[in-house]
Formats: C-alpha cells, sequence, structure tokens
C-alpha cells in the first residue's frame, strides 16, 4: 500500500506562473487506486490533464475521484467547483462528493448560486431552478470523517475566511496539510506526527511568514514541503513543491 500527491498547483492568488493550490492525492494498493482531491481552483479539467501527464498519470480526470476535500472558498482554491458540479451533473450524471467544515458548507450555495441555480430543461428550454444537492453531496464534518480508503481529519484555522487544516491518513501513512493560515504553533504541533507535512508560506497577517517556519526544528523542516507561496520565491531551508512532480508520503 502506497501513499503519494501530485501538486496540481502550488501557487498562491497572484500567481502569473501556477494554478492556485491543489492536490490530487492517491492510496494505491495492489493494482487499484483511489484517488482524492483537496480543493478544486479553475481550469481544474486543465489542471488534471497537466499534472497526470507530467506524473505518469494520463488517463487523470474528474472521473477517477472518490470525492473532493474544500478548504475554504477563496477562488484560489475553489473557483472550479462551478465546473466540478457541473461535469458530475452532465457527463458522470452523479452528485459529487465534498467534504468540508459546516462553515464553509454554510456558505458554499451562496458562490454558486447565481451561476448554477437555473438552467433551461426540455425542447421548450423552460427555466428550472436547481439546489447545491442537485450537483454536489455536501457531507459536513468537524472533526474527522472518511472517503474511500481515506480517514480526513480537520482543524479549523487562523484565516481571513472560515478554513480548514488537513490530516489526510491512508495505507499506515498520514499527510498533514496546514492549508491557508496565519502562523499557528498549535497547528503545527496538531500536523507535527504526519509522514509529510505541506504548509503554506506567503505575505500578510493571514498568512505563514517563511522565517517562522524556517526557525522549526529540523527535523519538521524535513518533512515539510512549501505551498501556495509568491512568484520568485526562493527558500534555503524548506523544499517546495513542483508543479505535477509526484511526492510519496512516509
Amino acid at each position: 500500500m502506497t501513499l503519494s500527491f501530485i501538486p496540481l498547483g502550488i501557487g498562491d492568488a497572484f500567481s502569473a506562473l501556477h494554478y492556485g493550490a491543489c492536490l490530487a492525492i492517491e492510496h494505491r494498493e495492489a493494482d487499484e487506486s483511489t484517488w482524492l482531491l483537496v480543493d478544486c481552483p479553475h481550469p481544474i479539467r486543465k489542471m488534471l490533464r497537466e499534472g497526470g501527464l507530467a506524473a505518469g498519470v494520463p488517463e487523470l480526470d474528474v472521473g477517477s475521484f472518490a470525492g473532493l476535500v474544500l478548504t475554504h472558498l477563496h477562488a484560489d482554491h475553489a473557483s472550479g467547483l462551478e465546473g466540478w458540479g457541473f461535469f458530475h451533473h452532465f457527463a458522470l450524471q452523479r452528485p459529487a462528493l465534498v467534504a468540508t467544515h459546516p462553515q464553509v458548507h454554510r456558505d458554499l450555495w451562496q458562490t454558486l448560486q447565481p451561476s448554477m441555480g437555473v438552467l433551461l430543461r426540455g425542447p421548450e428550454r423552460t427555466p428550472t431552478e436547481y439546489g447545491l444537492e442537485d450537483y454536489f453531496d455536501v457531507r459536513p464534518f468537524t472533526d474527522t470523517t472518511t472517503i474511500g480508503p481515506f480517514t480526513i481529519r480537520c482543524r479549523t484555522t487562523w484565516h481571513h475566511i472560515p478554513t480548514i487544516a488537513l490530516r489526510i491518513e491512508a495505507g499506515g501513512r498520514a499527510l498533514g496539510y496546514s492549508a491557508d493560515t496565519a502562523f499557528d504553533p498549535a497547528l503545527v504541533e496538531w500536523l507535527a506526527d504526519c509522514d509529510l507535512i505541506v504548509h503554506e508560506t506567503n505575505l500578510g497577517g493571514a498568512h505563514t511568514p517563511y522565517d517562522q517556519l524556517r526557525e522549526l526544528t529540523p527535523e519538521l523542516r524535513a518533512k515539510m514541503r512549501l505551498i501556495a507561496f509568491p512568484d520568485g520565491f526562493e527558500p534555503q531551508h524548506i523544499e517546495p513543491l513542483v508543479q505535477g512532480q509526484r511526492v510519496g508520503v512516509g
């Protein structure tokens, strides 16, 4: 059994070089793979195509995924949800499974309703109202949930809007993900025993300054990878993720 992931996007909200932060996580047992998506920026299908080709998984597509975990609703993490929902509805003809915190769930349809709330149906092109449940199977959780072989634990972070950090466990391995957050020693401690930690670093009071991560112990820095960093960022002490380059966990 193995746990690994492909960084489909590693940039911040203003990047001209990279897609927004997004991970495609694979649990593989024998010849069977289960995929989990973390966050969903636009253009998600293009990201899957490019990331899959780069990582040697050219067949990776929306239908490959058992579900999606959504950390928060900022556009660089969630702007692909409209396309994700429409593709499930029209092409796959099943709702998209989305696991997220109740506070994120609360605002989800308010974000999507203007573009997804009415469709023209039938030969008469009758305007027909649609709701969140017509596109998504949302599973709110405040502590732990499961999707296939993945056990997913969450913890809220310090950010402008409701946001969750994640511990994703499968195959005896654990991947930690800070999501967007101000530097929080308690969060670092919560993630510390994971086999690999993906942590954001960026500017501003709602993000984590690199200098504070650089002061962590060598043991923590060695199993940490950086994401959501600004263009031109060149860290010396912690390895940044590379878009499309598969990373093993443990």
